[in-house]
């Protein structure tokens, strides 16, 4: 069964009277969580593709790139999306409930920042008020400046391209330290990991453009020390 009729079969239960945040409450433990996780991210995407006014093909379309979705799963996805596109909650009720799901997990909370930021990207334009809707929901995250400097650095054209600000890296460490944290950040980051801690296959996407980053930064910067 893919993730799209298991997303199905959770949210069938809204027609029973139940809320969306009942059903997530029932999605904490493994294999659901990859469930709630889907529906995470697009419930915070939809969102925030309205930040900048309007909601564009290519942001629609970032979805199939954050999610392998298949042509007999577009329906339900798209269901998905305009679910949470059209709910009347805001965004910063959405993230405090997934803060509250996911806390004890922060890697999941990054792997979910990281969606957002592709999906701000579709475009090709990085628009103020989307920049303003990831500050605040890092903040209700904790995910940290230095981290939200990280993923802005890797995702926007127009930011630093600093390898380091990319690994999350001191300039003034040796480079010994430089390379272990390299090494623990391919462990963590390995598309196996990522599946481990409740991400979906589907997104596994997102893993491979992580390393593919990670290992650009770190050669850059292995290059400098050369």
């Amino acid at each position: 069964m893919s993730i799209w009729s298991r997303i199905a079969e959770a949210l069938a239960a809204l027609t029973s009277g139940e809320t969306l945040w009942s059903v997530f409450d029932k999605l904490r433990s493994p294999p659901e969580r990859s469930v709630a996780f889907a529906i995470a991210v697009i419930a915070l995407g939809a969102k925030m593709a309205k930040a900048d006014g309007h909601v564009t093909r290519d942001e629609v379309t970032a979805f199939r790139e954050v999610f392998d979705i298949a042509r007999q799963d577009e329906a339900g996805a798209a269901r998905v999306f305009n679910l949470a596109r059209t709910d009347v909650a805001g965004f910063e009720t959405y993230a405090i409930r997934i803060h509250t799901m996911f806390h004890e997990d922060p890697h999941t909370l990054k792997d979910l920042m990281e969606g957002l930021f592709h999906i701000a990207m579709a475009d090709g334009f990085y628009h103020p008020n989307e920049n303003a809707f990831l500050e605040r929901v890092a903040e209700i995250f904790e995910v940290s400046a230095g981290e939200f400097r990280a993923l802005r650095a890797r995702f926007v054209p127009d930011a630093e391209q600093d390898p380091y600000a990319v690994l999350g890296l001191n300039p003034d460490m040796s480079f010994e330290d430089m390379r272990k944290v390299w090494r623990q950040l391919v462990r963590d980051n390995h598309p196996d990991a990522m599946v481990a801690r409740g991400i979906p296959e589907e997104a596994v996407l997102l893993a491979e453009k992580r390393m593919i980053d990670i290992n650009r930064a770190w050669d850059d910067i292995r290059k400098e020390h050369a």
